[in-house]
Formats: C-alpha cells, sequence, structure tokens
C-alpha cells in the first residue's frame, strides 16, 4: 500500500511577521537601503520545509481584505492591532513575485482570513486522502488537527514541531482538538481582539472544559459554579458564545483544492535567481540553488552564476626572462555564450589578465612598473586568519581594472624576507596610495617581516561602512552588490572549515594567483565606486580625516598588544570557583532543592512554578519561563535568591571570558594579548574589540574589576596610565543642545548629578542627598536613551508616578533639552538619519513608521546615535593626535588600549612627566565644544590601579 500523499499549506503572514521579528534588532538591509527582513525570513522557513519534508504538494495562503464575517459580528474584531510594519507591506510584493518564480500556488480570498483558506483546503486535502500539514506558529490551528491533518509548528531558535491529536490533547488538556474552539474562545485572545470570558485564563479555561467540555456545556451548567465567577460568567452568556463563534476556523471558504495545480514543481530558477540578486540574497540564493538541484553538477551557468568554480581560465604565463608582458592585451579563454549571459559577471566570463611573477626579473618588472603608479591595491595572502601569527604565502598586486600581478612567497621565511625586501621600495614610498580591503590586517602581517607600509591608504570596509553603516561589508557582498560581479569564494579554494581544509600553501600557484588577483582587482574597482558615494554623501573629510588616519593607529595599539599577569588570573579563577560554589550553596538552600542554575528551563521552573515569585511570569516564544536580564532585574529589589543568581551568572561569566580565557589569547611570539579592534561593525562609530573583547570587561562589580588587575605594564620600567573623560556624552548633549543650566555647571566645575538634583528637587546642592544624587544621575543618562518612567522606576526606589514626576520636572528644568531632542527627532523623520559632530550619519529607516514600537526605537537612535557617535569622533581624533605626537618625538612609551571613553597607554617611566599634559591637552582638546572636555589620568602598575 502506498504512503499518503503530503499537502503542505502555508500560513503566509504568519511566517512572514515572525521572519521580520526575528531581525528585528539586527534588520538585513541592503544597499539601496529596503529592509529585506521579513522576505529573508519568509524564504528560509519556507526553503527549510522544503528540503526537510520534500512535499509532493505546497500551497502559500494569504489574508486578504480581512474576515468580513467576523467583523460584522464583532465590529472591534482585531481591532487592537498596531500597523503593519512598512517593512512587511514592501515584502510581500516581493513574496508573491517570487512564489510566481517558483511555481508555488498562492491561495486567498477577498473577505476571508489565511486560517479560513487553510482549515478549508486542508479538509478538502483529507478527504482526498493527503496528510496535511499546516505551516504556522498560530496555537489557533490546533481545532483542526485530525488522524491526517497535523500543525507544523515553526520552533523558536530552529526546527518544527509536529502536533498531531496527542500533542494537542496534551497542549491543552482537551479530548478532542475540536475543544480547542471552546478553549480559546472562553479564555479570549489579545492578538485577536476575542474578548472571552471575563476572569477566564489558561487554567480555568482548561478545568472548565475538563469539567463541562464545551462552552454550551459550561453555561447549561452555571449552577455548579460558585461566587463572582458564576455572576461573571452568567452576565456575559452571549459575549461566551460571540467569542467561540470568532475563534472559529471556517471550513467553507470558496476555494478548490486540485491536485494538479499543488503539484511542486521545478522553479522557474532564472527568474528566481534575479529577484534574489536584486534583493541581494547571496546566500539565500546558494541554499536555494541547492533545496532544487540534485547536485553542483547540474547547474546551468546561464540561470546561476553563484557557488561556482571557474569553467574556464585563462591561459597562464609564468613570467621568466622573455615571458613576463606587463602591457599584454587582456586574455580570458573562451568566454561561452552561457557564460556571458550570466546573471552576474564571474572570473569565468570576464576578460581578464592576472599573472604570476616568479622570477627575479619579472619580480623587477612589476616594481619598476608599481614605482610608476599613484595608487595600488595589494592584498595579502597567508596562512590563517590571526594577521600576528601567520606566514605570508602571496601578495597580489592591481592599479587597472581585469589586470593584476601575484608575487608568491616560499615556505622558508629567509628567503620570503629576501624576496619581499625586493618590494620594500614601493611599501615605503609616501607618494603611492596603498587600498586594500581591512588594510589593516595585511599591514599587521607585513610587521611580522619589519615591513611598513608608508603613504596614504584607502580602505573599501571602512569607505563602505561610512557610506552604508547597516550593511554587511564583506568584500564578496559589495563586489555582488556595487559591480553585478561574484568573487571565487574562499571555501571553493580551500573547502569549509574541518580537517578537509586545505592550506592557501596546498592550493596550486594559478589558483593562487587567480583567486588573490582578483581579490585586488576587484577591490581596486570598489574603491572608484566610494570614492564618488563618499563624495556626494559629504563623508570624504570624515574618511580622510578620521578614519583612515586612525587605521594606523589602530594597527600599531594591536601589534604592541599588552601583558598579562597570569599567576593573578590562576589565583582569581580559584576565588570565582570559591565565590560560585558559596552562592550555588546558597541558592539551593532558598530554592529548596538542587538543579541546573545555568539551565533557564530549570531556573524558571524553580523561581516561577515553585516559588510562584510573580503571578504572571513572562514567557519566551517556546513557551517557557524567561528568565532573561532584564526580567531578573525587575525582581531583584525584592528577592534574595534573584541578585545571588545575577551574581552567580556574573562570576561564571567572568572566569570563563576572562579569567581563563585570556591566557589562551598570549601570542606565543610576543607572550602579550594583542586584541582585534574593528571600525566598521557598530553603526554609532564606536569601536569594538574582539579576541579578546575588552569593551565587556565589567567595572561595577568588585570581581569584575579585579579583572583589570591582570593587565600590566611592559616591565619594571613601565607604568600604566589610564586617561578617562569624565561624563564625554553628559558634555555633549548638553553642548548639542546648548542648555545654558548644564552648561554653567559643567564650566563652574560642579558635580553635575548633584547639580542636577539641586535643581529637580529644589535644594541647595549641599544638602542633596545620596539617593537624590543616585536619581538624578540615572534620569541625566536614562534620558540620553529615551528612558521611561517605567524604565527608570525600575532602576531606582521611584514609583512610575514618582518617576514620571521626576522626568516631567528634569525637563521644565532643563527646557533646551527637551527642545533638542524634538528637534533632533524632526530633523530624522524629514532627512531619515542624524549626524555626529564631524557628519557621520546614522541612517534611520524605521523613523516614519505607522508601528509604534518600532518608530520608538528609531526615535531614541535619533537622540542617542548623534551623542554616542560624537564621542567616539572626539575620541578618535585624540587617539590620532596622540599617536603622532608620539610618534615625533620617537618615545617609548605606547598607547595600547581604547575602551569606551578611556585610553590606555604604556609609559615609560622616565616619559611619565612628559606624556601626561601631552594626553591630556590632546583629549582635552581634541574637539572644541561650548562645553570644556574633562579628562581624568590615572597611574599604577596594573590597570585597575591607573583607572
Amino acid at each position: 500500500m502506498s504512503e499518503p500523499k503530503k499537502l503542505f499549506l502555508v500560513d503566509a503572514y504568519a511566517l512572514i511577521f515572525r521572519g521580520y521579528y526575528a531581525f528585528i534588532k539586527n534588520p538585513r538591509i541592503n544597499s539601496k537601503g529596503l529592509d529585506t527582513s521579513a522576505i529573508m525570513g519568509f524564504m528560509n522557513s519556507l526553503l527549510d520545509v522544503i528540503k526537510r519534508e520534500r512535499p509532493d504538494h505546497l500551497a502559500v495562503c494569504f489574508d486578504k481584505g480581512g474576515s468580513v464575517d467576523r467583523t460584522e459580528i464583532f465590529e472591534a474584531y482585531k481591532a487592537n492591532r498596531d500597523e503593519t510594519p512598512e517593512a512587511i507591506k514592501v515584502a510581500v510584493p516581493y513574496i508573491e513575485e517570487i512564489l510566481k518564480a517558483m511555481h508555488i500556488p498562492i491561495m486567498l480570498k477577498e473577505g476571508y482570513e489565511a486560517d479560513d483558506v487553510i482549515g478549508t483546503l486542508s479538509k478538502q486535502a483529507e478527504k482526498q486522502g493527503y496528510k496535511t500539514y499546516m505551516v504556522t506558529p498560530d496555537k489557533d490551528f490546533a481545532q483542526l488537527v485530525s488522524d491526517n491533518i497535523f500543525m507544523y509548528k515553526p520552533r523558536f531558535g530552529g526546527g518544527y514541531d509536529i502536533w498531531g491529536i496527542k500533542e494537542v490533547q496534551e497542549k491543552f488538556a482537551v479530548e478532542q482538538p475540536k475543544q480547542v474552539i471552546d478553549f480559546l474562545g472562553m479564555m479570549g485572545d489579545s492578538a485577536d481582539n476575542i474578548p472571552g470570558l471575563p476572569g477566564v485564563g489558561e487554567k480555568t479555561a482548561k478545568k472548565f472544559i475538563a469539567e463541562f467540555g464545551s462552552m454550551e456545556g459550561l453555561l447549561a451548567n452555571t449552577d455548579q459554579l460558585k461566587g463572582k465567577m458564576k455572576e461573571k460568567i452568567e452576565t456575559n452568556k452571549d459575549l461566551g458564545l460571540l467569542s467561540k463563534k470568532l475563534a472559529t476556523i471556517m471550513l467553507d471558504v470558496p476555494v478548490t483544492f486540485d491536485e494538479k495545480d499543488f503539484e511542486l514543481n521545478q522553479p522557474n530558477i532564472a527568474k528566481v535567481t534575479h529577484i534574489f540578486n536584486e534583493l541581494e540574497f547571496r546566500n539565500l540564493l546558494t541554499n536555494f540553488i541547492k533545496t532544487f538541484t540534485p547536485s553542483e553538477e547540474n547547474i546551468s551557468i546561464n540561470t546561476d552564476s553563484s557557488n561556482q568554480k571557474p569553467k574556464s581560465k585563462p591561459k597562464k604565463i609564468d613570467a621568466d626572462s622573455n615571458q613576463f608582458n606587463l602591457f599584454a592585451t587582456p586574455g580570458s579563454g573562451n568566454v561561452s555564450e552561457n557564460e556571458a549571459s550570466s546573471e552576474f559577471k564571474t572570473i569565468a566570463n570576464t576578460n581578464h589578465f592576472y599573472q604570476h611573477a616568479n622570477s627575479p626579473l619579472a619580480r623587477k618588472l612589476l616594481l619598476s612598473k608599481l614605482m610608476q603608479q599613484n595608487s595600488v591595491c595589494f592584498d595579502t595572502e597567508t596562512t590563517g586568519l590571526k594577521a600576528l601569527e601567520v606566514e605570508l604565502v602571496g601578495i597580489a598586486f592591481s592599479f587597472e581594472k581585469n589586470k593584476g600581478y601575484y608575487v608568491s612567497f616560499p615556505e622558508n621565511q629567509k628567503e620570503t624576507q629576501a624576496i619581499l625586501e625586493e618590494f620594500r621600495p614601493f611599501f615605503e614610498s609616501q607618494t603611492i596610495e596603498k587600498i586594500g580591503h581591512n588594510i589593516k590586517y595585511d599591514i599587521k602581517v607585513l610587521s611580522n617581516y619589519q615591513m611598513p607600509v608608508k603613504g596614504k591608504l584607502f580602505d573599501t570596509m571602512i569607505a563602505h561602512y561610512l557610506i552604508n553603516p547597516d550593511m554587511r561589508h564583506n568584500m564578496d557582498v559589495l563586489a555582488e552588490t556595487y559591480l553585478n560581479y561574484q568573487p571565487v569564494s574562499i571555501t571553493e579554494l580551500i573547502g569549509k572549515k574541518g580537517k578537509n581544509q586545505l592550506s592557501m600553501r596546498e592550493v596550486s600557484i594559478e589558483e593562487q594567483t587567480e583567486y588573490a588577483v582578483e581579490d585586488a582587482d576587484i577591490t581596486l574597482q570598489l574603491k572608484e565606486h566610494f570614492k564618488k558615494e563618499l563624495e556626494s554623501g559629504n563623508l570624504t573629510k570624515l574618511f580622510n580625516d578620521v578614519e583612515l588616519p586612525l587605521v594606523s593607529v589602530l594597527t600599531a595599539m594591536e601589534i604592541e598588544g599588552i601583558n598579562i599577569d597570569i599567576p593573578f588570573l590562576k589565583e582569581l579563577s580559584v576565588a570565582l570557583t570559591n565565590d560560585i560554589n558559596r552562592l550555588e550553596k546558597d541558592i539551593y538552600q532558598q530554592a529548596g532543592e538542587e538543579f541546573n542554575i545555568s539551565s533557564p528551563k530549570q531556573l524558571g521552573v524553580i523561581l516561577f512554578d515553585k516559588m510562584k515569585l510573580v503571578n504572571k511570569p513572562k514567557k519566551t516564544k517556546t513557551g517557557q519561563y524567561s528568565t532573561a536580564e532584564d526580567v531578573l532585574s525587575y525582581l531583584a529589589k525584592d528577592h534574595q535568591i534573584i541578585r545571588d543568581i545575577q551574581e552567580y551568572r556574573q562570576y561564571k561569566k567572568l572566569q570563563s571570558t576572562y579569567v581563563d580565557a585570556l591566557p589562551s589569547e598570549i601570542n606565543p611570539k610576543t607572550g602579550r594579548v594583542h586584541t582585534v579592534y574593528a571600525q566598521a561593525v557598530a553603526a554609532t562609530g564606536r569601536l569594538s574589540s574582539n579576541n579578546p573583547n575588552l569593551q565587556n570587561i565589567p567595572i561595577r562589580t568588585k570581581r569584575g574589576q579585579e579583572v583589570r588587575k591582570a593587565f600590566i605594564p611592559r616591565n619594571e620600567n613601565y607604568v600604566l596610565l589610564a586617561a578617562d573623560y569624565s561624563q564625554i556624552e553628559l558634555r555633549i548633549i548638553a553642548a548639542l543642545s546648548e542648555e545654558k543650566n548644564m552648561i554653567n555647571a559643567f564650566k563652574n566645575g560642579e558635580d553635575i548629578h548633584a547639580s542636577t538634583a539641586s535643581k529637580v528637587f529644589n535644594v541647595s546642592i549641599e544638602n542633596v542627598t545620596r539617593e537624590q544624587r543616585s536619581n538624578a544621575k540615572t534620569v541625566n543618562f536614562g534620558i540620553i536613551y529615551g528612558v521611561s518612567a517605567f524604565g527608570l522606576s525600575n532602576q531606582t526606589n521611584l514609583t512610575r508616578s514618582e518617576a514620571k514626576e521626576l522626568i516631567d520636572t528634569y525637563y521644565q528644568t532643563y527646557p533646551n533639552l527637551k527642545s533638542y531632542i524634538s528637534k533632533q527627532i524632526d530633523f530624522a523623520r524629514e532627512h531619515g538619519y542624524v549626524e555626529t559632530v564631524l557628519k557621520r550619519r546614522r541612517y534611520l529607516k524605521d523613523i516614519n513608521s505607522r508601528n509604534a514600537v518600532v518608530r520608538g526605537g528609531a526615535e531614541r537612535n535619533a537622540v542617542n546615535a548623534p551623542i554616542q557617535g560624537s564621542a567616539a569622533d572626539i575620541i578618535k581624533l585624540a587617539m590620532i593626535n596622540i599617536y603622532k605626537h608620539f610618534e615625533k618625538q620617537n618615545f617609548k612609551s605606547k598607547m595600547l588600549l581604547q575602551v569606551h571613553d578611556e585610553l590606555v597607554f604604556d609609559v615609560h617611566k622616565t616619559e611619565l612627566e612628559i606624556v601626561k599634559p601631552i594626553i591630556k591637552f590632546e583629549m582635552e582638546n581634541a574637539y572644541k565644544l561650548s562645553v570644556p572636555l574633562d579628562v581624568d589620568l590615572g597611574v599604577g602598575n596594573n590597570w585597575l590601579e591607573a583607572h
């Protein structure tokens, strides 16, 4: 007997919304400024279903015009829903276009919801012998489940749960799935504005279903109820019946299941490819091709050019004394018609001339040509990713579109050094501009061979970061987006991660040449494109005066590294283990049992089922109790166990992230830790760091502070000096808002928080209490981030009404500040972006959204981005000026770290009194505001002592 055919019915809007909100903290924005999160999320889900299940038949069901029948009987049905985000409105036509190209039927009917269309089709298909899977996270569909109809429920974090009759019975405590209608009718649904029975929640609804079986059974037996519950239900019988009707999925929509129309056929790959390229869905295109193609060999190049190895390569010229020709006509081998019509240009279908210079004469000719150029792109190929630990395998050069040259290096490091020395005149030339993509990496690699890179720089990654800070900046994406060119991927060359991955040295010289020179060639072309965009966006000055000079500063800091006290870290690890063990015992004692404190699921059960710390605990999308930090913070002031859990988590993170991890980050050659600074990550302009991440070392807790003790000077002849901007963000907001009360307080050297408390609480500054100052401090910093009365009450001992009153009084005290915030939001609404003092832009695509939550986030960014960004701009200027001063004076002292508003230096003791005033002056005068900048200096034998 053959297996029943499978039909999958996809609830379109449920997956579209789910996809959109999955990316809400990190939206997918393409180069055109289009938010593609909803499209990407939906398509990822759809392709996942197709790959996992290989359905015979599939359709995607949409709402059209809402439910006329439900609105007629209850006008407020779904009336409380927020306006659909613009990104979703824009996404739907694209999704429909993709589905048509995939030959997947779109099912909708004017005046009906997708639920009703799916319900009708699933019942029709069941009669025709199909097993139907309803792809949706919406619990309402559980009422349709039968022996042959299932819910295919996306699981938060990946994967799916299949709900059959048994799962529905367990989830809703019903005997048969149809009773889910009664369950929903009794408890109501706030999302759909179904009122339900007053006073009936989930537990009560389950209890009533168990006792009476249905809504009608409950209403017919109200005499068995007692007290207020009896009164409420008898008074609201009609409301109960109405709610049940609203919750019932219709099964008579005028749509027809025709199995021929619903067959999952081969898509039009060319059309889908075109749409995905337009949307800049590189990885999704690869996923799509793999989903619908049994093997990569079957992919036709005229329909797709992704994930392809070059089919025809140019004839190589191994340069020797009589073959090397720097002026040759570009050759490309034979490019077929199919290749020429490929969606992307590739190395296989583009005329190019990439040459390997592998003899002394060839290299001499190349150097001669390089020295005649105004600007050259170069790109290093290495044995790994850690720039200060790798070996050089080759360098590619390009100074003309579609042309370039590759110099390879042997494994013998002395021979490599000798060959590299031939190119010293080029790298040390002050007149030749050096172009690269993340050029800091290449400069650090060359530093291993004592080869400095001098002259003006141009970094395409940083240029694009300024042009479009919210987009990804890797070269492959930029090439596809701006040049319609798809480079050979590194995984094609050396394979994916794992034991079978090759080293670059194991790749043939021919493939090295093609891959490396292509990178240099494409980067050169991107430079020309971005140079124009920087000019049109008024970003050239910021790029040339701040971001490019900073590359040299950060490179020097990363190469220098910092010394670590390993014995101290070992002692601290032991102390933390003792702290963790003590806290474990205290937590177990308060909970009355042992459990896995690090398991959110187990912790949630203890706190909210057993200890019942709150009446209605917040749940995650998977249905388990949330024990996230924001949830625990709200409860901490009332419960010792929560405070202990927070401390436990802090210690565990400190131990794993820093105390035990820092020794493994020590460079075996230098014996120091070399963090890597990222210029092109934070949209505000702030630097981030990794390997290790020094930006997140806690400073407010005692144990967190102790981690800083592990950072020590180079040797006994040095001390650490920490220079920290005092309240720089508050000074900036005072200056930008022209708030005179604040400006005067800073000019007079007053404690700004005490000054604010004095004005807000109407007391003399001498009589301000510690609590008043603390509350004023919370408001001062909170205003920058749009703190609400609710948020302020959570951070202080104030009630919500007291917090509201404090905020209102604050704005009355600082009227210009309130006016500035309004003006910033208005500017953002009109222009779509805000700017820092150095004209760094933060684009805010959601500033005019009709969705209040989304718009509110953009409004907060409109206020805090210029403040955070201006602080980042100012400290970058200070770093550049200090670095130049140190270089000019040839100091032994070095700048080592930048962490938020703080700079850390390794200072030779003989230079201490010389460099202190230099550092203070350059930091305080990096940028002139109407408010003086103030810098605190500290000196010590470790970072904590200096801070």
